[in-house]
Protein backbone atom coordinates (compact mmCIF):
# COMPACT_ATOMS: atom_id res chain seq x y z
CA UNK A 1 0.00 0.00 0.00
CA UNK A 2 0.89 3.79 -0.73
CA UNK A 3 0.11 6.58 1.07
CA UNK A 4 -0.49 10.30 0.01
CA UNK A 5 -2.19 13.33 1.10
CA UNK A 6 -3.52 16.12 -1.15
CA UNK A 7 -1.85 19.03 1.35
CA UNK A 8 -3.54 21.22 -0.84
CA UNK A 9 -6.74 20.87 1.07
CA UNK A 10 -5.22 19.62 3.98
CA UNK A 11 -6.71 21.46 6.93
CA UNK A 12 -3.94 20.80 9.56
CA UNK A 13 -6.17 19.36 12.45
CA UNK A 14 -3.74 16.31 13.28
CA UNK A 15 -5.84 13.20 13.44
CA UNK A 16 -3.98 11.45 10.81
CA UNK A 17 -0.48 11.41 13.23
CA UNK A 18 -2.63 10.79 16.23
CA UNK A 19 -3.96 7.60 14.24
CA UNK A 20 -0.78 6.03 12.38
CA UNK A 21 2.42 7.81 13.78
CA UNK A 22 4.04 5.32 11.51
CA UNK A 23 2.82 6.68 8.23
CA UNK A 24 1.96 11.16 8.76
CA UNK A 25 3.05 13.55 11.04
CA UNK A 26 2.70 17.25 11.28
CA UNK A 27 5.02 18.88 9.17
CA UNK A 28 6.85 22.45 10.16
CA UNK A 29 4.29 24.17 8.11
CA UNK A 30 1.08 23.21 10.20
CA UNK A 31 -0.25 20.92 7.63
CA UNK A 32 -0.18 16.96 7.43
CA UNK A 33 2.99 15.45 5.51
CA UNK A 34 3.70 11.29 4.47
CA UNK A 35 6.69 10.25 5.85
CA UNK A 36 6.52 6.84 4.90
CA UNK A 37 4.83 6.76 1.08
CA UNK A 38 5.13 2.64 1.18
CA UNK A 39 2.71 1.91 4.20
CA UNK A 40 4.60 -0.72 6.73
CA UNK A 41 2.22 -3.54 6.60
CA UNK A 42 1.28 -3.75 10.46
CA UNK A 43 0.56 0.31 9.66
CA UNK A 44 -2.15 -0.84 6.94
CA UNK A 45 -5.23 -0.74 8.83
CA UNK A 46 -4.18 2.36 10.76
CA UNK A 47 -3.53 4.39 7.70
CA UNK A 48 -6.26 3.37 6.29
CA UNK A 49 -8.25 4.25 9.37
CA UNK A 50 -6.67 7.91 9.55
CA UNK A 51 -7.81 8.14 5.74
CA UNK A 52 -11.63 7.21 6.46
CA UNK A 53 -11.77 9.95 9.36
CA UNK A 54 -9.68 12.51 7.62
CA UNK A 55 -12.49 15.44 7.80
CA UNK A 56 -11.80 17.35 4.59
CA UNK A 57 -11.06 13.62 3.01
CA UNK A 58 -7.29 14.32 1.32
CA UNK A 59 -5.25 11.47 2.60
CA UNK A 60 -5.41 8.29 0.45
CA UNK A 61 -3.93 5.04 0.44
CA UNK A 62 -4.01 2.40 -1.74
Amino acid sequence: MKARIDRDGCIGCGLCPSICPEVFQMADDGLAEVIVEDVPADAEGTAVEAQENCPVSVIFVE
